[in-house]
């Protein structure tokens, strides 16, 4: 079959480079953060392969075939949080050369907040991963063969191995390969879908009328832009994943310079995958919405063409999963397990980080058996992490004008991470669960500054 075979080469081409990198990635600095050399190439086409996986792709077209131009929002979220950092905080980030986002949780209030947060996003970040598994396993069963179960572990297993043999060295390499196959794959695929649902004439005479709004509609009002922005947007702000990247570049300019860029390309590729979700809605109107981009793929293309794609597709979500699923082991490694035992050499820390790989991978690949949904996967870790780290993170980098605390950062950090994790529990009946980003968001924020307010005499001691 050939789009197996395509996909088939892809994966050892990508494996092979995980081979080959292991040499250049075997110090404890290779592994993590590349060496910190990382041009702006490579920084940019890493934060574009990261952010266009699972999160890009199937959500983005899943709100496309539900509401139409304003599924854009989505990864346009992205865009305006990449301006953000690279306004404000991309050369502070870089300039403080660490390897995690909890070493610089700590470095701003204590090693008790930098624990705390490393919890978090080690807890929270499996739905990212866990969302990249599932939506590896909607495309993948496109081919015929196999249950998304069967692909969705054959997924994980591969992601794990990339990932184990090179880290950051071999993700950062294989990235600036993967960012302009994913551009050309969405592109081509929406020029012929396009073409199929009787291009924009075709569009506006098959869908309602409020599928063309934006940059709201009747449908996805103010208030679902404002929560989404915050929840989704400022994980690009302050993301473990995306401060990896950062702490990768050679400099600060090239961390400031590669936010700029990815934000602007964001913008094409927002629209472009919403114009396929809205084509598969004319074309495919009976089909699930998180399936739109995965029937486009398997019932517009011809198997060669199709294989490209999918192998493109393959690589956005394993560039996402394979970068989230690093940052959670590295930081579980170096954040939580050496502060308990800071006598483990260099090997050892390796080794260790390595070994947390399989059992996260293992992790995330049960909570998306569990789910099977992209969105609530990645809506999970989103709250949980937005509504806990946010608003700590970014006025830390203020702390002296903003004096704020290191008890009032532990007390938002707690405070709002357990408001959002109580309103992602499925079965958990609670007031205003819909608005539970906002007001977590909002409590995370009234703690910070109320605690900080009533210890600002402690400002200066750690917990």
């Amino acid at each position: 079959m050939l789009q197996l075979a395509i996909i088939a080469v892809y994966f050892l081409a990508i494996i092979g480079i995980g081979v080959w990198s292991r040499r250049r990635a075997g110090s404890q600095n290779g592994f993590f953060v590349a060496n910190r050399k990382g041009a702006l190439p490579f920084i940019t086409g890493s934060l574009l392969a990261t952010a266009v996986g699972g999160s890009a792709l199937t959500v983005t077209a899943k709100l496309g075939f539900e509401y139409g131009l304003t599924g854009a929002w989505w990864l346009l979220f992205g865009s305006v949080g990449l301006l953000i950092l690279g306004f404000f905080f991309a050369r502070k980030v870089r300039g403080a050369a660490l390897y995690t986002l909890p070493e610089l949780v700590e470095r701003q209030y204590s090693s008790r907040v930098g624990l705390a947060a490393s919890i978090l996003i080690v807890i929270a970040w499996i739905g990212v991963v866990a969302g990249q598994i599932v939506a590896a396993g909607i495309f993948l069963s496109i081919l015929g063969i196999g249950s998304i179960t069967f692909w969705m572990a054959i997924f994980t297993v591969a992601v794990v191995i990339y990932a184990i043999l090179g880290g950051q060295f071999s993700i950062i390499r294989t990235d600036l390969f993967q960012a302009p196959i994913v551009f050309a794959g969405i592109f081509v695929a929406l020029a012929l879908v396009f073409s199929q649902a009787g291009g924009m004439d075709g569009l506006r005479f098959s869908l309602p009328p409020n599928y063309f709004s934006f940059p709201v509609s009747p449908d996805f009002g103010w208030k679902a832009l404002l929560s989404l922005l915050i929840l989704v947007g400022a994980t690009y702000v302050v993301g473990p994943d995306i401060y990896t990247r950062l702490f990768c570049a050679k400099e600060e300019k090239t961390a400031q310079l590669s936010a700029f860029l990815s934000a602007f390309l964001f913008i094409p590729l927002a629209f472009a995958i919403a114009l396929i979700g809205m084509s598969a809605k004319v074309l495919y109107p009976e089909i699930l919405p998180e399936q739109a981009f995965p029937q486009v793929v398997s019932g517009v293309l011809s198997p060669g063409l199709s294989g490209l794609i999918l192998a493109a597709v393959i690589a956005a979500l394993m560039s996402s999963a394979d970068t989230c699923l690093l940052s959670q082991s590295v930081i579980l490694t170096e954040d939580i397990f050496k502060r308990f035992r800071p006598s483990l050499d260099e090997r050892k820390t390796v080794l260790l980080t390595r070994l947390s790989l399989v059992t996260l991978g293992a992790v995330a690949l049960v909570l998306a058996l569990a789910s099977k949904e992209v969105y609530e996967s990645l809506m999970f870790a989103y709250t949980i992490f937005t509504c806990g780290l946010v608003v700590p993170v970014i006025a830390g980098f203020y702390k002296e004008k903003l004096k704020v605390t290191s008890q009032g950062a532990l007390a938002a950090l707690i405070g709002g991470g357990a408001i959002g994790l109580l309103g992602k529990i499925p079965f958990l009946d609670i007031p205003l669960k819909g608005d539970i980003g906002l007001i977590g968001f909002a409590i995370s924020a009234i703690l910070l500054f109320g605690v900080s307010f009533l210890t600002s005499s402690d400002s200066n001691s750690n917990i």
